[in-house]
């Protein structure tokens, strides 16, 4: 059966791909989980239109993150904590820690805050 992904499947292909793949794992998996639709023409258009959305929402989100990281690179915090004689921290740095920025960082975001001194930490978002 020919199938038209809906999403990225490992393994299988990529969205918007047409494979072919077997009748039972169509119908019994892909299918139901809307992970796929058969492989019609209207289908098709359906696919290419949810394709153009998602090129836009991905341009757009690059557009966010880049806009973000700006602000990030931009900004420069202090933190004055407790630290122990081999110069760790004492407890935890938490979202309540550390000011205002006008950011909203995940704490689980940032790593490199386990020792005291002056250096950079790494941001993911």
């Amino acid at each position: 059966m020919q199938i038209v992904l809906k999403e990225d499947i490992d393994k299988l292909g990529r969205r918007g791909e047409i494979v072919k793949v077997a009748d039972g794992y169509a119908r019994n998996y892909l299918l139901p989980l809307g992970k796929a639709l058969p492989a019609t023409a209207g289908n098709l258009k359906v696919i290419e239109r949810e394709k153009r959305r998602y090129v836009v929402r991905l341009t757009k989100e690059k557009e966010e993150n880049q806009a973000l990281a700006g602000r990030i690179q931009a900004l420069s915090l202090t933190l004055v904590r407790k630290v122990g004689e081999s110069d760790v921290l004492y407890g935890s740095v938490t979202s309540s820690g550390y000011p205002r920025s006008g950011l909203r960082i995940s704490r689980t975001s940032i790593s490199g805050l386990h020792r005291g001194g002056a250096r950079p930490v790494a941001v993911q978002s």
